[in-house]
């Protein structure tokens, strides 16, 4: 997924690349002190364009009733929020991208009405999800369900966090609260299952879980990753994902093959029996091979570009200011390429040896990195991406 949130919601709902909707990053793309940023950075698109059809939308032909519950991120009201981009129902959907007033009611979100004081919003949200799920159990649906957890600020219910309190911790995963909104998400989670069981819907039924990006370097660890948050290394890019459909993906297996946000919408059109909308440009792949147990896809490359800054000093980020300066990145197999747009470095991976990234393979290998920032060049015209070239006149390095 992208490195960030709104980019990898945008990418997940429109089934296209970042420079097919232009959403980069979270607010501007000028974040950090001007006289650190070299390059006038691409403007960044704060909102999904209401024009583009959204996988919502496209299932509506085929019976199918749709919910958003929880963040939402590329907008709000009746154009931009989720009403107006294919959703029959919204619950707590709006422009932020945490909870203005915490996690404990009074919410202070406009799409949500208040709970009882003290009341915890990722349990409200299992709730409001429930709710959905017992209303269209004897028809098609769509449940969107983008917890606010784990963003900050970090706040959880007091015995989960007494119970973290008092287990050791282990590489870098050693915060109490941001545990106990993990367990409190985990339990949504098994709430949402159970009922499906309840209702004989578990058969017939197909449940996607995974995150948005990698955590926040200064909060959590990634390790063995590289990074968090906000970077192309694998810490702020690579999250697992898990799979549950009866009869079709067998229980316990594992798929190392990687797929990115973006195949979400045509693999949900294969599951749901349509054909992409008409004029509509698609730029994931169908995954239902791997979880029938295949091993491959047919496409050469994933990629990601980010033109912007990002500010914020976290461990395994290339300097001191900046989380991520103006920069793309692809992955084919087990080869990884980051170009930085600044000064035109390249760095060359093999994930399969150094997960980490800590050895820069670039000089070691030209002829391989030559080869795969061919195809990003290509990739790069495909998809007309935007590359900032523009000298920052406040730029004192």
């Amino acid at each position: 997924n992208a490195p960030n949130c709104a980019p990898a919601r945008a990418c997940l709902l429109s089934g296209q690349y970042g420079p097919r909707h232009g959403v980069y990053t979270v607010d501007s793309s000028s974040r950090g002190q001007s006289k650190r940023r070299k390059l006038i950075p691409i403007e960044n698109t704060k909102v999904l364009d209401p024009k583009i059809v959204t996988i919502a939308e496209a299932i509506k032909s085929a019976g199918y009733i749709s919910a958003s519950i929880g963040k939402w991120h590329l907008g709000a009201g009746p154009q931009t929020g989720p009403a107006g981009q294919g959703f029959d129902v919204n619950v707590a959907g709006y422009g932020a991208g945490h909870p203005q007033k915490g996690y404990f009611a009074p919410y202070g979100n406009p799409e949500l009405p208040d709970g009882p004081p003290g009341e915890y919003l990722s349990d409200r949200l299992t709730d409001e999800a429930l709710k959905f799920i017992e209303a269209h159990k004897d028809r098609p649906f769509f449940l969107y369900l983008p917890h606010y957890a784990v963003h900050t600020p970090l706040q959880a219910k007091k015995d989960l966090i007494e119970k973290y309190k008092k287990k050791p911790g282990s590489n870098g995963q050693d915060n109490p609260t941001y545990a106990a909104m993990i367990e409190s998400t985990d339990q949504g989670v098994g709430r949402i299952m159970a009922k499906l069981d309840e209702l004989d819907l578990a058969e017939n039924t197909v449940v996607f879980f995974f995150s948005d990006n990698g955590g926040v370097r200064t909060i959590t660890s990634n390790e063995p990753l590289r990074g968090g948050k906000g970077m192309l290394y694998e810490g702020g890019i690579r999250e697992p994902m898990c799979v549950r459909w009866p009869g079709v993906v067998k229980p316990g297996t594992r798929c190392d093959t990687p797929i990115i946000g973006i195949d979400f919408y045509p693999t949900l059109l294969d599951i749901a029996g349509l054909s992409k909308p008409q004029g509509k440009l698609l730029d994931g792949v169908n995954i239902v091979s791997l979880l029938k147990g295949g091993n491959s896809l047919s496409r050469e490359a994933i990629f990601w570009h980010f033109p912007a800054y990002l500010e914020g000093k976290a461990e395994g980020a290339r300097d001191s200011y900046f989380r991520t300066r103006p920069c793309a990145a692809m992955r084919a197999g087990d080869w990884k390429l980051i170009e930085y747009f600044e000064d035109g470095a390249l760095e060359l991976y093999n994930l399969e040896e150094d997960l980490s990234e800590r050895k820069d393979l670039a000089k070691a290998m030209p002829e391989k990195t030559r080869e795969l920032h061919k195809l990003m060049l290509a990739w790069r015209k495909t998809v007309n991406a935007p590359v900032p070239t523009e000298l920052n006149p406040d730029y004192s390095p």
